[in-house]
């Protein structure tokens, strides 16, 4: 579509830059007003309220995904979320290691971004590691193992998506929106909450929306891509240390958005403040975390928001497959901080 758009002076993947750089201005300020996070959603005293927040958001994104789905507009035929063998061993164990990651840093990669634009020195970073070891797992020394555990997989077919059944594809909608309810039960009414939730969810649909239909170009295709923070953080790195070789595409365009749009809401609220280390111990606790997401991120394909929100909107088996696992490494890692710090090292025995 985008060729009949008549833009002569941008190709599509520097509109795609410009596409993300608004999707993450609008994600930025959003999570920043409502301290939007996966992690908060599962162990915070306030966890009823951010877990409301998590689940609306991903409703909106199903039904949104869907509806785009249907209309026609975008297809997850040939997408990696949809491909029929499933690498079940490298999505559990980079599951599992991410979530036990975001408990180290005290929050997702997300958040460690939005984080970042309030002056959180530690979550920047944080990003930084990430973004080196998720690159290093997707291309340097640790892709080496990230193949080795890639090797099992699982045959599912056109059961890799539950899109492409129709039973399937109403019950899991019907499902995420019942689960979604029964969270309302058990958070207080907030209406910034619905709101900004509400926009995030469908920040998910227009990323799929926008690079798979509108800045869709078969003479230079774009990366089919929604929200999502582990690919993005490594262009990002790639791009500023190569910027004159590489031009900035999606991913630099969401990180930038979302930095800069959490920098103007915080200070907007008045919660700008510039954070730092308090420890050496917090340092290397904090190293560890973002090691771990970054290694995790990539095994499982994906984050909190990339396999998480956009992710499972689109029905896929192994997005549902990954935060099941994030979840279940961040709660064991919650419960048993301690003995988890010192496998790591970060506590003596």
């Amino acid at each position: 579509m985008f060729e009949t758009l008549g833009i002569e002076n941008l190709n599509s993947s520097s509109a795609s830059f410009y596409f993300a750089l608004v999707l993450g201005g609008l994600f930025g300020y959003s999570a920043e007003k409502i301290k939007f996070c996966f992690r908060r959603a599962l162990i915070n005293d306030d966890r009823s309220q951010a877990l409301f927040a998590w689940l609306f958001a991903l409703a909106i994104a199903t039904l949104g995904t869907q509806a785009v789905i249907y209309k026609g507009w975008v297809s997850f035929e040939n997408h990696r979320f949809y491909s029929s063998e499933i690498p079940y061993l490298a999505i559990a164990t980079g599951g599992f290691l991410f979530g036990i990651g975001m408990i180290f840093t005290r929050g997702c990669i997300s958040r460690m971004t939005v984080l970042a634009g309030t002056g959180n020195i530690r979550a920047l970073f944080v990003i930084l590691i990430f973004a080196v070891t998720a690159h290093s797992t997707m291309k340097g020394p640790l892709s080496y193992l990230r193949v080795v555990l890639s090797e099992p997989t699982i045959y599912l077919g056109e059961f890799a998506g539950f899109t492409n059944n129709s039973v399937l594809q109403t019950v899991s909608i019907f499902i995420i929106v019942i689960i979604f309810l029964l969270s309302i039960n058990r958070s207080q009414f907030n209406i910034r909450t619905y709101v900004f939730s509400f926009i995030i969810g469908n920040l998910a649909v227009l990323g799929w929306l926008g690079t798979g239909y509108v800045l869709y170009d078969e003479f230079e295709p774009i990366a089919f891509e929604s929200l999502s923070f582990t690919r993005p953080a490594t262009d990002t790195l790639f791009w500023s240390l190569a910027s004159t070789a590489v031009s900035a595409k999606f991913g630099t365009g969401l990180i930038t958005g979302v930095i800069l749009s959490a920098f103007l809401s915080s200070l907007q609220s008045k919660r700008f403040e510039i954070k730092s280390f308090e420890t050496p111990i917090q340092t290397t606790q904090y190293i560890t975390g973002a090691m771990l997401m970054g290694f995790g991120g990539v095994l499982a394909g994906g984050c909190t928001m990339g396999a998480g929100i956009s992710g499972i909107s689109t029905l896929s088996v192994s997005a549902f497959f990954a935060i099941i696992f994030i979840g279940l490494g961040a709660k064991l890692a919650n419960r048993r901080l301690r003995l988890i710090r010192k496998l790591f090292f970060l506590e003596r025995a």
